[in-house]
């Protein structure tokens, strides 16, 4: 491949890009974006401070969907996000033994044994299976309306909703018992959110990636205890749960080791539901600021599909995944050479004028609305499905039982450059 030059990105711009602080502050963050995505679609970033190894950043949404898509030249070993700086890496490699993955799953699998692990619990997720616990999720939608209203008529919407809902919905499938659901919160916000004061139970700011990544190992570590022992009940006493399936697969004839299973059922656990859990606030906080809006739905429910999958753009709640090129290629006319790192990413994909009209607008009549929060391709989300299923009978729920809404207060953003949303929504609402 003939040597092309680099377009490098400024210091002050790289560190953005990198910075769990930017994607706390959206606005800022999506005009930059708006500027690469014209003058550098795939620029070259290099960490300012030296923590992370340089990679090129991709910001247009038809880039971004081809890499999601082509699974053999754009691999998610060795390493699958930015969120581990390089002395989390090293961690992570003493940890495992050598393995720059803190926890092995589907997100850090390639072919072939990415899609023979994604085939154990495939069926679990599909439509024809969860229409068997639409009941008992709107059951649990109410018993959740129920609290909010009982607090009101202003609360914390994360706190109250957004956070616990999802949750439950998940910990019933995997097969977590309820008493236990405070627990795997706590070590989801401390392994996604690491970076966040709030939401890493430490309450310091600016700690040092050091110490980051010991929160974030001391989190995957009580996490593996956790299911140490829940496999060894579901193996001495199975149950119809996705807990049970995971502790008695076989894949090519043989148990799933140690490592594998721990990291299967982590990403269920926390990937699960932190995710929904961000696209329901954002949902809601776009509604609280539109009352016009709140109030068509409530008489017109054909709308409500059309809301989530909006919510599910407008936050893509899982903001970037890293590939490294398999081969020489090129993306946007740039040549990639064979080794390279690359970042796609989601918010600059899902904000991009030329496949969004107005993407800043929150818009629940968007047709079509091929966003790439779910990914694409083989790595496509698991949960899509139920995420989807979650945030409609929580907003019918919701719009049945509460005549109007409106913020309360100004809403926070959560500090983190792998998955994000908001940690705060004080609302302010009527009772129907």
């Amino acid at each position: 491949m003939a040597t092309q030059a680099k377009p490098r990105l400024d210091p002050e711009t790289a560190y953005e890009v990198i910075s769990p602080e930017s994607y706390a502050h959206w606005d800022p963050l999506l005009d930059t974006f708006d500027r690469l995505r014209e003058e550098a679609p795939v620029a070259w970033v290099e960490d300012p401070e030296g923590r992370h190894p340089p990679f090129w950043l991709v910001t247009r949404y038809d880039d971004v969907m081809r890499i999601s898509k082509d699974n053999a030249t754009f691999l998610n070993n060795p390493q699958t996000v930015v969120f581990s700086l390089t002395e989390g890496i090293e961690f992570a490699k003493n940890l495992t033994g050598g393995s720059p993955h803190m926890v092995a799953s589907l997100v850090t699998f390639d072919a072939p044994i990415h899609m023979k692990y994604r085939k154990l619990t495939q069926e679990w997720f599909m439509p024809k299976n969860l229409r068997q616990i639409e009941d008992e999720v709107r059951e649990l939608a109410h018993k959740t309306v129920d609290r909010l209203l009982e607090a009101g008529p202003e609360a914390d919407f994360c706190k109250l909703v957004s956070q616990p809902y999802p949750l439950h919905v998940v910990m019933q499938i995997l097969g977590v018992p309820e008493e236990d659901e405070p627990r795997m919160l706590m070590l989801t916000q401390q392994m996604f959110g690491g970076q966040d004061e709030d939401l890493n139970q430490s309450g310091m700011k600016d700690l040092p990636p050091e110490a980051i990544t010991q929160l974030v190992a001391g989190a995957v570590k009580d996490f593996e205890a956790y299911f140490a022992k829940l496999t060894a009940e579901k193996r001495a006493n199975p149950t119809d749960d996705v807990a049970s399936t995971i502790a008695n697969a076989t894949v090519d004839g043989e148990p799933l080791n140690d490592r594998d299973m721990m990291g299967y059922y982590i990403i269920v656990a926390a990937a699960g539901h932190d995710t929904t859990s961000a696209s329901t606030a954002g949902a809601m906080l776009a509604l609280a600021q539109d009352p016009e809006q709140w109030a068509r739905v409530r008489e017109d429910r054909s709308l409500l599909p059309g809301i989530v999958e909006e919510a599910i753009r407008w936050t893509s709640p899982v903001q970037h995944f890293m590939r490294t090129a398999a081969e020489d290629t090129e993306v946007g006319g740039q040549e990639i050479a064979e080794g390279d790192w690359l970042m796609i990413n989601y918010v600059a994909a899902n904000h991009d004028p030329a496949q969004f009209d107005n993407p800043r607008k929150f818009d629940a009549s968007r047709s079509p609305n091929r966003h790439l929060a779910f990914g694409a391709g083989a790595h496509q989300c698991l949960g899509l499905h139920l995420a989807r299923l979650e945030m409609r009978i929580l907003f019918e729920a919701l719009l049945d039982r509460i005549e109007t809404v409106e913020l309360a207060g100004e809403p926070a953003r959560s500090k983190s450059t792998f998955v994000g949303g908001l940690k705060t929504l004080p609302l302010r609402f009527t009772p129907a």
